[in-house]
């Protein structure tokens, strides 16, 4: 049994690592080194932190189900883009969602991923700041990203790929850490692919709970029919 001291210290290792993880510029090589020392801790300290993000974007993705597409949710094909350990794809799971693919940029957390049997098909390697090449367009009916749109992770500009990947009338669905919205050009990304018919926001639920020492704000896009990712001429 720990101590009251001893679970202060867990609790503050634990924020440090959370912490330390936003001081890595998105570079994938640091980001790589970073979440292969942090793969086997990463639950429990985002656990002792009061991570709710993945339970609030599963649910988001039931309610889009449930209100928008007709097929039922175990037909419904989505993305969890930077699965991680595989926090979202349980809570989708639990929902009665079965095709779900993710993709992360660490190996570590993608076989801890895989080992929940939550998933269809996991790839890691994958890096959400740039092509996402091996993902064909307009594959998936709903596609998530849950706590990385954050601080020293991937940029904006990484919506143009969901989008592409997402099918017509279907919807992307992402958290963005407060401290990451308000200091990136997420909301100016935005107007963007809206601007260039890329996606249409349809729902956004600000300061949401998050983690304990922060919020977020929820979006819920939805791809147009017909749209196509937007060119560097077309931004």
């Amino acid at each position: 049994m720990t101590t009251l001291d001893q679970q202060t210290a867990l609790a503050q290792a634990a924020r440090k690592r959370i912490k330390d993880s936003h001081t890595l510029d998105g570079d994938a090589g640091n980001l790589v080194h970073f979440y292969r020392g942090w793969a086997n801790s990463y639950e429990l300290d985002v656990g002792r932190d009061g991570y709710c993000g993945p339970t609030i974007v599963a649910e988001l993705a039931g309610t889009v189900q449930t209100a928008y597409l007709a097929n039922k949710r175990a037909a419904i094909a989505i993305l969890d883009a930077g699965c991680g350990t595989g926090l979202v794809g349980v809570e989708l799971k639990r929902l009665g969602f079965q095709l779900i693919d993710g993709i992360d940029l660490s190996e570590e957390m993608a076989e801890k991923a895989r080992k929940t049997r939550a998933y269809r098909h996991i790839q890691a390697k994958v890096d959400l700041n740039g092509p996402l090449s091996d993902c064909s367009s307009a594959t998936y009916d709903i596609t998530v990203c849950c706590g990385v749109f954050t601080v020293g992770h991937i940029r904006p500009d990484a919506l143009r790929e969901l989008a592409r990947v997402t099918r017509p009338n279907g919807f992307i669905i992402v958290s963005t850490r407060k401290s990451y919205a308000e200091a990136s050009s997420f909301e100016g990304e935005v107007r963007r692919l809206e601007d260039a018919g890329v996606l249409v926001t349809t729902q956004r639920l600000n300061d949401g709970k998050y983690i304990a020492e922060e919020g977020a704000h929820y979006w819920v896009f939805q791809v147009p029919d017909k749209a196509t990712a937007p060119t560097e001429k077309q931004l």
